[in-house]
C-alpha cells in the first residue's frame, strides 16, 4: 500500500483530481482483492486441515 500511495500522491494538494482519485481508487480494489484472495487460500488450508 505504501508503495500505491507513493505512485498515487506525487504532489502534496487539498483536493484529489480526477488522476489521482481513480489511482487510489486501483489501489484499493488491489488491497482488496489480495486481501480476499489470502483470506480464501487461508479457509482451503483450513478447510483441509479439518477433514
Amino acid at each position: 500500500m505504501d508503495v500505491c500511495w507513493d505512485k498515487c500522491m506525487d504532489r502534496p494538494s487539498s483536493k484529489l483530481d480526477s488522476r489521482t482519485e481513480g489511482c487510489l481508487v486501483s489501489c484499493v480494489e488491489r488491497f482488496i482483492d489480495t486481501t480476499l484472495s489470502i483470506t480464501n487460500r487461508f479457509a482451503q488450508i483450513v478447510q483441509k486441515g479439518t477433514q
